[in-house]
């Protein structure tokens, strides 16, 4: 007669149980990492990237103002953190951006609704992400007419450095504006990925001022009036009124004149490894 021994049995089944204990409690620490912890170590990523990106375009200012003010031709290099990557081993989403060289556009500085004073030309940078800022996939940074303006789709553009403005009070009131203006060359005018990107600028040349008297207002129209709001009302205060439509800024003062001196800088900008001359 064959005799089977219980006790083995029972200590298999006991292994086979324990071993599915143990793989079901590693799926879920597994779980509660990806779910809980992951999006937040993301988030920040994005937000330090988003952060990099900020000082990155001040330095990319700096190097710009250097040059103009100099108004030295040698070439200065800077560096834009187009994205940042997925993080290994979990389930995550990388961040790419895109920057881009923008010089038409129906952004402008316009003389009692007749005359165009001077066309804004911007370097743009759009980051598409997926954590940060929550519910929000895409930022904006965008270096126009001398300032840095930060967009969000579901909020109000805020300006990070001001453009270059100064103004005299008086009877007419005088403001001066010193305009870069950037020039693209074709090819050279965009890029779109998640690593490191070069821009190349160097000085052009310089416009001797235009001087336009404002017989009634003078507007800024621009996707970031809000940025341009915050400009002007901090700038000139109580000399003059500014009032912020949906897609310009408007700069009236009824008692007395307005003189707008506009500067024009222009300086060449190039995106991506290489240069054409």
């Amino acid at each position: 007669m064959k005799r089977y021994s219980l006790v083995s049995n029972r200590q298999a089944v006991a292994g086979v149980i324990e071993a599915l204990l143990i793989v079901a409690m590693i799926a879920t620490i597994i779980g509660t990492i990806q779910v809980v912890y992951i999006p937040e170590i993301m988030e920040q990523r994005e937000a330090d990237h988003m952060d990099e990106v900020s000082n990155q375009f001040s330095h990319m200012k700096a190097m710009i103002d250097i040059q103009t003010a100099t108004e030295s031709n040698t070439p200065i290099f800077s560096i834009v953190t187009l994205g940042s990557k997925e993080l290994p081993y979990f389930v995550t989403v990388g961040a790419s951006g895109q920057i881009e060289i923008v010089c038409t556009s129906n952004s402008r500085i316009e003389i009692d609704g007749v005359t165009t004073a001077a066309s804004l030309t911007s370097i743009q940078y759009n980051a598409y992400n997926s954590y940060f800022p929550p519910g929000v996939n895409r930022q904006t940074y965008v270096l126009e007419g001398g300032g840095i303006f930060v967009d969000q789709p579901d909020g109000e553009s805020v300006a990070r450095v001001r453009p270059s403005l100064t103004f005299t009070e008086g009877d007419p009131l005088k403001i001066h504006f010193d305009l870069p203006v950037f020039l693209d060359v074709a090819g050279k005018n965009n890029t779109a990925g998640q690593g490191k990107c070069v821009i190349r600028t160097n000085y052009s040349h310089k416009d001797s001022a235009d001087l336009f008297s404002v017989a009634n207002y003078f507007r800024i129209y621009t996707k970031y009036p809000n940025a341009w709001n915050e400009t002007f009302a901090d700038l000139l205060g109580e000399n003059a009124v500014v009032t912020k439509e949906d897609d310009y800024v408007q700069i009236t003062e009824d008692s007395i004149d307005i003189d707008l001196e506009i500067r024009k800088i222009y300086v060449t900008a190039q995106i991506g490894p290489g240069w054409v001359i």
